[in-house]
Order: structure tokens, then C-alpha cells, then sequence
């Protein structure tokens, strides 16, 4: 049954949610507060000393109205309900309290291999298990056969399923298990000397990486003896090496002022990669958006933000299969442009913010649409630097002013570092 309030956390949040209706962060039963989260920092132990890891928080906003005693239904970002949480304590932007599944959760690639402890248990009863967490490939498996056969151990194999990644190591781990029971653990793979492991299971488990690499060992270590582990082994970590600057997404945004000249560099950039045909090529501009992708939408701060959010999910989407997007949106608010960042970055693509600084007054004397006039004469409310605020960025990656150069000058400022960094050829 849902409950009356209602909130969306995080990707991190979520995983940590699926482990602990799963029973794989047992004991614990819900998100914590912060007493035991600093004592888990600063400790390792809960605040009644019982030994724990890593803090499993969730945030929930200031403005956020659940109390202690209220319940609030937990949901995927598609609105899913997935869990209650009764709200035990709220403090330092923390929600803490335990949490109780509203139903089996739907998962995308693998979810049948989507397995809760106690089902891995009830399979493996009566056997001694060794459990080997991985974040990527298991390309020599002989220790894995040799601690396996001096145990008399059956092998788990747990996908730590995170991200982008998540369906890679999976992948990765039903090709370790077919190596192990044929006995072809060697280096290569093909049949060198090894022994075939009797009984090798493979469970998903949404284990998102700690920063501390000593705390996502401990993290893992518990994870596996929830799942019966009597023995654990930590895969290697994944080598990760980015492909070339042209096969990788990119996004590159413009903020700045109506009339700043941001549209008409932004197209003139999207101009020269058409004609240069090295790139697909994805523009966003501020205008079309607002009547397509953002129809019905206002100018208030949340609006706007949404309409950021919407133009950043879009590009986002283009540069996750490699393409380049171009967006050129007012974007008055850091943090809002920072949310962009973090969703183009999370799909492994890169970003560049481009802040056209036109100043004010240029940008006014200009006024090709008339705005400015009817935002000083009353009739525009909350219009972008006069009646609402613009932050200008302090983390642009580019900063280019249209006051006394060419469109094609300033398309060249930006062009130029796009050859430069290799995303263009």
C-alpha cells in the first residue's frame, strides 16, 4: 500500500534500497541516520557498535513536508512505487527509517539473475560457498579453481551490477562461469590447465562503488556472507580506457542572456560540423525546445529547471551512442547546469560548458525580439537579468563575448578547441 508522500531518490540510493529489502545489507532494515552514519564513518560500527562498513543514507530535501511517523512511498525515476519508508528520524537533510517492498521490483537486462540471498541460500544449502564480487572481467580464473577445489566449494559469482556498466559485467560473469565448469580457467580461456568447478552460480547484485577502496572491500566482503559466502574473493578491478575524443560523446551547452548571441553561435557551430561530416549532430536550441519537447511549460525557477532538465536528458541520450549534441538554453541556474553535467558525465560522454558573457547591456541594446523593453516596461515577469537572476558560470570550460567579434570569429573560438581536444576531425 503506497503512503501519502512521495519521493524519487537517486541512482545510488535505489541500489542501495534494492540491497536492503533484498536482506543482502543484513542487518540492516533501513536508510540511516545521522548518528550511525557518522559513527559508521568515523568507527565502522553503527551507534550500538555493531560493525558496519559504509553509511546507507537516503536525502530527502528541506522542503521535502514527510515527518517522523509519516510513511513516504519510494519510486523509480518511471514512478514506479518500489517501498515504503516510515520516517523515523529527519536531521542534517537525511531521512532515516526502515523500509518495507511494495512488490517484486522490475529490472531491465538479466533480471532473472536479479536473485535475493535468501533464494541463492536455499539453492546453495549445505555447501560450503566461495563468493567472488566483480566490477569487470575475470580473465585468469586459477585462483578461483584452486580456492574452490581446497574448499570443496561451490563458486558465486556476484556481477556488481552499477551504471552504464552494469550489463558488461554480467556478461562478464556468465562467461567466467561457463570457463569454470569446463575447466578452461587459464589466462586465455581455450582450455589450458585447470579443473572444472563443480556448481557455479551467478547472482546480480546493484552494489554501487564506495570512493574508499578499503570501504567497498568491507561493503563486498559483507554483501557475500549474506549470500552464504564462507570464503570471499574481490575481483580485479576494471581497467577502464576511454576511447578517442571523436568516437565519444560530447555535449556541448551554451548559457548566457537572451540576446548574448548564444543560438547564432550555437548555430553556426552546428553549421561547420555538418559541413566538416565527421559527427552526428543533435541541436537544441532554447526556442524550439520550449515549444516541443517543453510545451506548456512556465517561467518560474522550477519551469526553468525543468526545461533544463529536459534539454540535458535529450543530449544526454545522443552523446550516450557517441553523438554530439548542441544545446544553447538560457540555463540561468549553476545548479541546474551542474545536474546536466553530472547526467551527460554519467552516461560516459563528455561535457563543455560554453558561457557566452555578452554583457547586459549589449545584450539590451541589441534586443532583436523586443523582450528586453517589455521586461523593463512590466509586461515579461521574471525575465533572465532583470526581474530574475542569472549565475554566470564559474566552471565554464569556455567564455567567449559576441560584443566585438564576427559570428564567424566566435563559432571559431568554440570550433577550434573541439579540433584541438580531438572530438571533431
Amino acid at each position: 500500500m503506497t503512503a501519502p508522500f512521495e519521493w524519487t531518490p537517486d541512482a545510488r540510493e535505489l541500489a542501495d534500497l534494492e540491497l536492503l529489502l533484498s536482506g543482502a545489507y543484513h542487518p540492516l532494515t533501513g536508510f540511516m541516520g545521522p548518528a550511525d552514519a557518522h559513527s559508521v564513518a568515523e568507527h565502522g560500527t553503527l551507534a550500538d557498535g555493531t560493525p558496519w562498513p559504509a553509511p546507507v543514507t537516503l536525502a530527502l530535501p528541506g522542503d521535502h513536508p514527510a515527518a517522523p511517523g509519516d510513511r513516504v512511498t519510494l519510486r523509480d525515476p518511471e514512478g514506479a512505487p518500489l517501498a515504503v519508508l516510515t520516517v523515523a528520524e529527519r536531521s542534517g537533510g537525511l531521512a532515516a527509517g526502515p523500509v518495507e517492498a511494495l512488490g517484486a521490483p522490475e529490472h531491465g537486462p538479466f533480471a532473472r539473475l536479479r536473485r535475493t540471498p535468501a533464494e541463492v541460500r536455499e539453492e546453495l544449502a549445505g555447501r560450503e560457498v566461495l563468493a567472488v564480487t566483480m566490477r569487470g572481467p575475470l580473465d585468469d580464473l586459477t585462483e578461483i579453481e584452486a580456492t574452490a577445489g581446497e574448499l570443496g566449494a561451490a563458486v558465486l559469482l556476484l556481477p556488481l551490477a552499477f551504471g552504464e556498466g552494469g550489463p558488461a559485467v554480467v556478461r562478464a560473469a556468465l562467461r567466467a562461469r561457463d570457463r569454470l565448469a569446463e575447466g578452461t580457467g587459464d589466462t586465455g580461456g581455450t582450455g589450458g590447465a585447470g579443473s572444472a568447478v563443480k556448481g557455479v552460480s551467478v547472482a546480480v547484485v546493484p552494489l554501487a562503488p564506495r570512493e574508499d577502496h578499503a570501504v567497498d572491500l568491507e561493503l563486498r566482503e559483507r554483501v557475500a556472507e549474506a549470500y552464504g559466502a564462507a570464503e570471499h574473493l574481490a575481483g580485479p578491478e576494471p581497467v577502464t580506457l576511454p576511447g578517442p575524443p571523436h568516437r565519444r560523446g560530447l555535449v556541448v551547452f551554451f548559457t548566457g542572456l537572451s540576446g548574448s548571441g548564444k543560438s547564432t553561435v550555437a548555430r553556426g557551430l552546428r553549421d561547420a560540423l555538418l559541413e566538416r561530416g565527421s559527427r552526428t549532430v543533435t541541436y537544441l536550441d532554447g526556442d524550439v525546445v520550449r515549444h516541443l519537447l517543453s510545451a506548456g511549460l512556465g517561467f518560474s525557477r522550477e519551469d526553468r529547471d525543468l526545461n533544463i532538465r529536459r534539454i540535458g536528458f535529450v543530449a544526454a541520450e545522443a552523446a550516450r551512442h557517441g553523438g554530439l549534441a548542441i544545446c544553447a538554453p538560457i540555463a540561468p541556474y549553476a545548479a541546474t547546469r551542474d545536474e546536466v553535467r553530472v547526467m551527460v558525465e554519467a552516461v560516459g560522454a563528455d561535457f563543455l560548458l560554453v558561457h557566452v558573457a555578452t554583457p547586459l547591456a549589449e545584450c539590451e541594446r541589441r534586443d532583436r525580439k523586443g523582450l528586453y523593453a517589455k521586461a523593463r516596461a512590466g509586461l515579461i515577469p521574471e525575465f533572465t537579468g532583470i526581474s530574475a537572476p542569472y549565475e554566470e558560470p564559474d566552471d565554464a570550460d569556455l567564455v567567449v563575448d559576441t560584443t566585438a567579434v564576427t559570428v564567424e570569429q566566435a563559432v571559431r573560438t568554440v570550433l577550434d578547441p573541439l579540433l584541438q581536444g580531438g572530438w571533431v576531425r
